[in-house]
């Protein structure tokens, strides 16, 4: 039953009962025009502000998106299955040799370079899912570590595929050579796979996932194949690492070995926690931020010089920035915000799309991890 609009000054909003006695809620003209500038901005932010930037600055940018895709492909495994994989690089980094030799060895597109990253990196993680589907919570864990080994000091080393210490040219595409168009073609991927996870989870499979990762037993019960799922979710999360390390080596126009080592595999563990696990605007936010880090503390000096002066901190130059923050951000998220950065946005989020704000709003409370809760 609708009732009249009440008037609660100038961000006035309309409401309206439903069945039940729950009130529903409707923005005004004035609350709808309040988001649309705010939406504005972050337009301004992300689609506006890189233009004229430095072609090193652009460079970064479009590593922060790249990296909001990878931590989104985690976030399949990590959030919604509850599985630690502790050899993501190694996805990540199969994905960008793939499409770095496609392109420059194979003298193919560089969509033939991403379709067969994509392809590598859900079939990698069918394999490696495949044989380690009887094991669940720490020993998934260490099997995908040994994984990661395996890559780093095997894989890697292959230079027919990795062109050696010198690495394997990795050229941008035709159409995106400039660095602020492929900036942009960065951004249309991340849009795709926000949409593909989106849509995944608004499927009867996408329930089931959510249902598994809270107790595979109960889920089991209600007839979820908790093994045949988990697989499906490690290949989706392995199409999307794939994807985001094709992504990475046509953004430096090279990729080398070097880069793939297990530090990297922390690095993005760690900044999908802190993003929040189950929320993909928190994780691309935290993703970004860990994908940033050296950039501001060499663009803004104030910062590094006020890092430096804590006593007892070490040197936090750039290259160790993420390896020294990252750790503490982590352990101050596990003990006072466990849903990370999407459980602190949660409220902003929820006005943007038409909810009332609601300050106390931060969802869940708790972050399970194979029924360990955090």
């Amino acid at each position: 039953m609708a009732v009249e609009t009440a008037s609660r000054g100038p961000a006035a909003e309309t409401g309206e009962t439903v069945e039940g006695g729950e009130p529903s809620f409707r923005p005004s003209p004035i609350g709808w025009l309040a988001r649309g500038i705010v939406w504005a901005a972050i337009a301004w932010l992300v689609l506006i502000f890189p233009l004229g930037r430095e072609a090193f600055e652009l460079q970064r940018y479009s590593e922060a998106v790249i990296f909001g895709i990878i931590g989104l492909s985690l976030n399949v495994l990590l959030g919604y299955v509850g599985q630690i994989s502790l050899g993501h690089q190694a996805f990540v980094g199969i994905g960008a040799f793939t499409s770095a030799y496609i392109v420059t060895e194979q003298n193919l597109s560089f969509w033939v370079g991403v379709a067969a990253a994509v392809a590598v990196g859900g079939l990698q993680a069918l394999v490696l899912g495949g044989v380690s589907l009887r094991i669940t919570g720490l020993y998934f864990a260490l099997v995908t570590l040994a994984y990661g080994l395996v890559a780093e000091k095997n894989i890697f080393q292959i230079q027919e595929l990795t062109g050696g210490g010198l690495g394997q040219p990795a050229p941008k595409p035709k159409g995106f050579e400039s660095d602020f168009r492929y900036y942009y073609l960065c951004l249309v991927f991340l849009a795709i796979v926000l949409w593909v996870d989106w849509r995944m989870m608004r499927t009867k499979s996408g329930r089931a996932l959510l249902a598994l990762r809270e107790n595979p037993r109960v889920a089991s019960t209600f007839g979820v194949n908790v093994r045949l799922l988990t697989l499906f979710a490690f290949v989706v999360s392995g199409a999307f690492a794939g994807l985001g390390g094709a992504l990475l080596a046509h953004n430096d126009t090279r990729v080398s070995p070097e880069t793939w080592s297990f530090n990297l595999a922390l690095i993005f563990v760690i900044m999908t926690v802190v993003g929040g696990l189950r929320s993909r605007a928190g994780v691309v936010i935290g993703s970004a931020f860990f994908a940033l880090i050296g950039y501001l503390l060499d663009k803004f000096t104030i910062l590094q010089d006020g890092l430096n002066a804590i006593p007892g901190a070490p040197d936090l130059s750039p290259e160790i920035a993420r390896l020294v923050i990252g750790p503490v951000l982590l352990l101050l998220t596990l003990t006072l915000t466990p849903g990370g950065i999407g459980q602190q946005i949660r409220p902003i989020v929820r006005w943007l799309t038409g909810h009332r704000f609601d300050l106390k709003d931060r969802g869940l409370k708790e972050v399970q991890i194979s029924d360990v809760r955090a």
